[in-house]
């Protein structure tokens, strides 16, 4: 990664008595791929608008490379935003399309001419020139849409959920094609989504929100297999989240049977949550598990089955490529390092805040 290049710094932003942003510090390396995820109304996508200048915060900073740019206006900065609504102007050519940011900036006619069909290269749209924009697939306009955005040679790209419009199959291949352009183009991205698999896929950093406040920051496996609280983990993947208490480091109680597991330094009988991947559940015969329990429900999911196993009072969540069917009576056994252990919230505004840095 390269060196900071934009620093938020104590940003907060209400609409009315709803405050949407509280206090927030992030920084944004050069050339990286930096995700906001998380619900709707966490405050990613005012984020990007702060950082876009669509917004102003109501106190804090922007930091651009290092110069305060807090006032300064959208088109005087050097970032571009494709939002998740293309808009692309219909009476235009897609050439006069490109060109638009272009010819604002009264580039010669060579100069534009010569970016258009860089652009569409870039965009795999090579003979679309002069076609309209109506005549497109959705696909196929929100390239057109970064290639636009691309042209102004921006340092900053800001994408706002911008193939949420996209069937899957298309998603996967924008996706394909983003992190492609990311890497020949050498710009900055920050892209916003509230789907987990796209920020897992795409991403190299992930800023998982909630509540206008960042829950955590990470690589994508560090946020997957090591989430902070409850919240992270229960957003990036199915898990069984269960109340526990631990006993002394490297045990822990649930579901009134004591686990081992691997964490330290919770203290001693101290309520905990206890975090367990789906896929990290093995089912074994009935007297081979820490505890016993009955399969409930079966899905086949292509690669696994999941499963619903009820053991101790507590329906368990399970994926396996083994298939135990519905009335199977089996044991329950995990992997001590297996096991995560977060600390409880204590009130529920902790909650939003989840831990703090």
């Amino acid at each position: 990664m390269g060196n900071k290049l934009i620093t938020l710094e104590n940003i907060s932003k209400s609409y009315g008595s709803n405050t949407v942003l509280d206090e927030l510090n992030l920084y944004i390396n050069e050339n990286e791929f930096l995700t906001l995820l998380g619900p709707s109304g966490c405050g990613k996508t005012t984020t990007l608008r702060i950082i876009g200048g669509f917004e102003t915060p109501d106190t804090g900073k922007v930091i651009f490379d290092g110069k305060d740019i807090t006032s300064l206006a959208p088109n005087k900065r050097q970032v571009n935003t494709v939002f998740q609504k293309y808009a692309l102007f219909t009476h235009m050519t897609i050439a006069e399309n490109i060109a638009f940011g272009l010819k604002i900036k009264k580039k010669s006619k060579a100069y534009i001419d010569d970016k258009i069909k860089y652009a569409l290269k870039l965009v795999n749209l090579e003979d679309f020139a002069n076609r309209m924009p109506d005549s497109l697939s959705g696909g196929q306009q929100q390239r057109i849409a970064i290639a636009r955005a691309i042209v102004n040679e921006p340092k900053v790209l800001l994408l706002d959920e911008p193939l949420g419009a996209l069937d899957l199959k298309l998603r996967q291949d924008m996706q394909y094609e983003l992190i492609r352009l990311k890497n020949e183009l050498g710009i900055t991205f920050i892209y916003v989504t509230h789907d987990q698999e796209e920020a897992l896929t795409m991403s190299d950093t992930i800023v998982v929100m909630n509540q206008g406040y960042i829950q955590q920051i990470g690589t994508p496996e560090n946020i997957y297999n090591e989430p902070e609280n409850a919240f992270v983990a229960d957003f990036i993947g199915d898990s069984n989240i269960i109340s526990g208490t631990m006993i002394h480091d490297e045990l822990v109680e649930i579901l009134n049977v004591k686990w081992a597991c691997v964490d330290k330094g919770f203290g001693i009988n101290k309520p905990v949550d206890v975090v367990i991947r789906p896929e990290d559940v093995e089912l074994v015969k009935e007297d081979e598990g820490t505890i016993k329990g009955i399969v409930t429900n079966i899905i086949f999911k292509g690669v696994h089955y999941e499963m619903e196993v009820m053991a101790n009072g507590f329906e368990w969540l399970v994926h396996s490529t083994s298939l135990f069917p519905v009335g199977t009576k089996v044991g329950i056994r995990v992997d001590p390092f297996n096991i995560q252990i977060m600390n409880k919230p204590e009130s529920e505004d902790e909650e939003a805040i989840g831990v703090e840095e």
